[in-house]
């Protein structure tokens, strides 16, 4: 379902046949609606899976939290991360069994740690102290892996300040698990969402190996890496098919991991982004000046009611439209709120069709993973992105 551009259309990309486009074009919508394809999201896992061999794939639920998402995900014998009481509610309704799903936040609330020890969750995730603590009064005597802080890897959307601990901290506060009679497996990373090329992970493979050389020669058996997420969707730049990006991730944990008696992986985007696409609208054309070189394309969708990853421009969308046989010109993008900041791209302006009206259909394309999870409750009156599986 990816893409290639067509130098001489000028116009929108060109597309392999869909089954979501057909979907949306065969459609009216009165409000922006995401169209998510189960057998998509089968096929994703099946592929990742075959690349990443033994390693546990523990989808990461924030990333889509679709009912139908987690039943097909279930079927196929995905694990889950969950990072909150409802994720992992959610998961147990839909047949998830509790020994496979990791409570993976960091910062988790008492009562939520003492609800996920009751459903029979044993794996909990740590980066400090206190959260140790919280866990052995809530969840005596449970494994906790401990996320480690690490530096920027190249990856569009970074994850490399809110979560973890420095390196040097790792040790220490696996002893201090062990104080409080908590059972320290293993470590765990994520090397930054939408990280491109599996080159990308070797530097932080080796640091985070350093660390689980450290801790087993301080006396702690390590059973457990966690390598998190990263695993990429296409946004018009060129990825690895995510089979043999998988394994050539794989290819590289291996042999720095000894003792890793368990590998998991958490994919999210890499796993449902190229399920989904949104039907939306253009609500205006328009130019500032005589002198603008860029027209203003408005949607009915923005950053505030799905579109949260164009914050910095980090996620470049691509956009399909009925008007591939016009020329394009460029555009900048923004959405329908009366809040300045809803813009998705003005920095690199997007090409769009010389003769985009309001009314047109626009497909937003791959925006399974954090669109319908981001959407704000109303914003400006706005409706939230609804949501359609087929």
């Amino acid at each position: 379902m990816n893409a290639y551009v067509n130098p001489l259309a000028g116009g929108d990309a060109v597309f392999a046949p869909s089954p979501i486009v057909d979907f949306i074009r065969s459609r009216d919508f009165d409000r922006p609606t995401l169209v998510l394809h189960r057998d998509t999201v089968a096929r994703q896992y099946r592929a990742l899976k075959s690349g990443l061999g033994r390693a546990d794939i523990h989808y990461a639920v924030k990333a889509n939290p679709a009912r139908e998402i987690i039943e097909v995900l279930v079927a196929e014998g995905s694990r889950f991360d969950a990072a909150s009481r409802g994720e992992i509610e959610l998961c147990l309704s839909l047949g998830a069994h509790p020994e496979h799903i990791s409570f993976g936040n960091t910062v988790k609330r008492a009562s939520d740690i003492a609800f996920a020890h009751q459903a029979g969750i044993t794996l909990f995730a740590a980066d400090s102290e206190m959260e140790l603590e919280k866990i052995a009064l809530h969840a005596p005597g449970a494994q906790v892996y401990i996320r480690l802080l690490v530096g920027a890897t190249g990856a569009d959307w970074p994850l490399s300040r809110k979560f973890g601990c420095a390196p040097e901290r790792a040790v220490g506060l696996m002893d201090h698990a062990v104080a409080l009679g908590l059972d320290p497996v293993g470590l765990s990373f994520h090397v930054g969402s939408q990280t491109r090329r599996a080159e990308m992970w070797r530097e932080t493979l080796d640091q985070v190996s350093a660390v689980w050389a450290g801790a087993c020669a301080a006396g702690h058996a390590l059973t457990l890496i966690n390598i998190g997420g990263g695993f990429p969707a296409f946004y018009g730049e060129e990825i690895e098919a995510p089979q043999v990006y998988a394994a050539q991730v794989m290819a590289m944990v291996e042999p720095r991991f000894p003792g890793a008696l368990r590998i998991m992986a958490e994919p999210g985007r890499g796993m449902v982004a190229e399920a989904g696409m949104i039907a939306a609208e253009v609500l205006l054309v328009s130019r500032k000046s005589d002198e603008d070189l860029c027209r203003w394309v408005y949607l009915d969708i923005g950053r505030f009611s799905g579109l949260a990853e164009t914050e910095g421009e980090a996620i470049r969308y691509q956009f399909l439209t009925e008007r591939a046989h016009e020329g394009t010109g460029p555009c900048i993008l923004a959405g329908p709120s009366c809040d300045s900041a809803d813009v998705l791209y003005e920095k690199r302006p997007v090409a769009l069709p010389v003769g985009l009206q309001a009314g047109d259909r626009i497909i937003i394309r791959n925006c399974g993973a954090y669109t319908s999870s981001y959407s704000s409750v109303g914003f400006n009156g706005f409706p939230p992105l609804d949501v359609v599986v087929i």
